[in-house]
């Protein structure tokens, strides 16, 4: 097989993906409707179709003649630039196959069926107010399951690295803890010197919003960014969440809060993250192992960059806040960019990581992950979940828990399975803020655009540097290449006291609180 022509097993190799993927849309999309459409009582027919598309997907990527092909053609491909997209495809399919054929079909199945009874358990249990009860025989059989799972690997040091591998590629709690530590270590006292005495106010989009006008001026606000109403669309569910089942097919959801326009807003604009990403992926990867998703740390980055970086910047707030006013004349008519930005990046301990305030987010973060690996450990019981949660609230944030709903019961993470996960949005945060130092050296006057709403060129510098690649580099080496260094803690620090110092919650980067 010379390197100078593309051999015929590498178009069945194709054929074979462009199969897989289409299973995985299908699934993805079952897994949508669950979420925004599907009646509760059809969560048990849900978990079937579910495991029938995984058996399915599984036996596709587990088929012995996947083996073959890619024993057949890696002599081929050792021969081709390493950066080419054949090369790339043919190392991503090995990857994935050689971690698909440790797992039995049957667990893989049980793994799916356990993601629609789990949801459904969950919004069971926060609809009767918080009750753990009706929760943890669910959370108990991912845990049984999630231990089967990392029975089927050897070579890693912690049982919680095969999770982590699985959401953030190479990810080991040896590399991950350092980094929390380090990241800990600078945040508490960081929370600790924000006065509020001069902070904004955090509540300074509160007020009345009526659910379907937020809907009509987020669909505005989203279309301005980069939005396209014939190719996405924006939907309402319990935990705000992104599905692309291609660069032609983005869904987002938001959660409509009445109350609280923050609540909306800043959700939309972290799925919007999200969806611009899987819809700015070459389109010559669709349906190929290239046009997956990376790593959850690379994705997040795009999320938390939207909704962080821009959406709580001082030049993207004095655009904004004409925008909110003219929505909501009423609610927002004395609404200014200055008392908007100051409220927004207000340092407040709360409960709830999705509307916590980017200086203590990711404390939610150090206490999920403490958690997960304790519990991967066999070191923490699930029937001591709940008090382990409340006492860690209380430890890194201060913050009494007054019951499960607003607190273990919060986030749909564990309710699907998806443990591992949390991780990636501290991975994200430090992420987002070297490629905002990168994409700021290359667009000098970005805070011109930001104030005058004008989008694209960010737009364009994300889709070059990052979105197209889509999986063709792993997450660590697209950093690298697109900033010039690795994972770092200290441009997020710098990045977030530098707003804290210039909201005023702080006097200087290391000076007590003005």
């Amino acid at each position: 097989m010379s390197a100078g022509s593309t051999p015929a097993e590498y178009a069945e190799l194709g054929r074979r993906m462009a199969e897989l993927s289409d299973l995985h849309s299908i699934g993805g999309l079952l897994a949508w409707d669950r979420s925004t459409m599907m009646p509760r009582g059809g969560a048990d027919h849900r978990g079937h179709q579910a495991a029938t598309l995984e058996s399915l997907a599984h036996a596709q990527l587990t088929h012995p003649r996947l083996g073959q092909l890619l024993d057949a053609l890696e002599p081929w491909a050792s021969g081709l630039d390493p950066d080419s997209d054949e090369a790339r495809t043919v190392a991503v399919i090995r990857r994935d196959f050689e971690k698909a054929v440790r797992v039995p079909d049957s667990l893989a199945a049980e793994m799916a069926r356990a993601e629609s009874t789990g949801e459904q358990a969950w919004m069971a249990a926060r609809a009767a107010g918080g009750d753990f009860g009706r929760f943890r025989d669910a959370l108990a059989r991912h845990l049984e399951l999630r231990h089967a799972y990392v029975g089927c690997f050897d070579g890693y040091a912690h049982p919680y690295d095969v999770l982590l591998d699985d959401y953030e590629q190479g990810l080991r709690i040896a590399d991950l803890r350092p980094l929390l530590d380090e990241l800990q270590a600078a945040l508490v006292p960081l929370v600790a010197a924000a006065d509020p005495a001069h902070d904004g106010d955090p509540r300074v989009l509160t007020g009345t919003f009526p659910a379907d006008r937020q809907r009509s001026a987020m669909l505005d606000l989203l279309t301005r960014l980069g939005f396209d109403d014939t190719a996405w669309r924006l939907d309402a569910s319990p935990h705000p969440f992104a599905a692309a089942q291609s660069t032609r097919d983005v869904r987002i959801t938001t959660l409509f809060d009445e109350a609280d326009l923050a609540v909306t807003l800043y959700s939309a604009l972290h799925e919007f993250g999200h969806g611009l990403y899987e819809s700015q992926v070459e389109p010559a990867y669709a349906r190929t192992p290239l046009g997956d998703l990376v790593s959850l740390g690379l994705h997040e980055s795009q999320s938390r960059l939207w909704e962080n970086v821009i959406g709580h910047s001082r030049p993207f707030c004095a655009w904004l806040a004409p925008q909110l006013k003219q929505a909501f004349p009423s609610a927002l008519a004395a609404l200014d960019a200055d008392a908007l930005y100051r409220g927004i990046n207000a340092v407040e301990p709360s409960l709830i990581r999705i509307f916590a305030d980017e200086t203590t987010y990711n404390l939610h973060i150090v206490l999920r992950t403490e958690l997960e690996a304790r519990l991967m450990e066999g070191a923490l019981e699930v029937d001591d979940l709940p008090t382990a949660w409340n006492d860690g609230m209380q430890r890194l944030l201060g913050v009494e828990v007054p019951d499960d709903a607003h607190g273990v019961l919060q986030d749909i993470h564990w309710a699907v399975g998806s443990f591992g996960y949390f991780p990636t949005y501290t991975i994200g945060n430090l992420m987002a803020s070297q490629l905002w130092e990168a994409l700021r050296r290359d667009i000098v006057d970005v805070d011109d655009h930001l104030e005058r709403g004008e989008l694209v060129p960010i737009r364009e510098w994300l889709r070059e540097n990052v979105h197209r690649h889509g999986r063709r580099y792993a997450p660590r080496e697209l950093l690298q290449r697109v900033t010039g260094e690795p994972l770092r803690v200290e441009p997020f620090v710098t990045y977030l006291s530098d707003k804290l110092v210039d909201v005023g919650a702080v006097a200087s980067r290391s000076g007590p609180p003005r």
